[in-house]
């Protein structure tokens, strides 16, 4: 499993901490807004909707209509599927 946080306004990708924290924590150091960033889980060794899981704690928002660990904004997982497309698939 790997880590991953998507800016989903600047189409930004990190990945690869112990923590979704520390990848958000280094994303907003860069600029992005908390508003923004969405943590998620990449399986490299499962295929089709078994290589992502929209889970994390960082989810957590209940003033963004989020109030789950699982990202419930279709558009956001759409989002993130698209950064996922362009940086790790490719």
């Amino acid at each position: 499993m790997i880590k991953c946080v998507a800016d989903v306004k600047q189409g930004l990708l990190a990945l690869d901490a112990e923590l979704h924290a520390d990848l958000e924590r280094l994303l907003l150091d860069n600029g992005s807004n908390g508003e923004d960033l969405w943590g998620f889980n990449l399986y490299p060794e499962e295929d089709g909707e078994d290589f992502i899981e929209f889970d994390s704690l960082i989810n957590i928002r209940s003033w963004q209509n989020n109030p789950s660990r699982d990202i419930l904004d279709p558009n956001v997982r759409e989002a993130i599927k698209q950064i996922v497309e362009q940086f790790i698939i490719g």
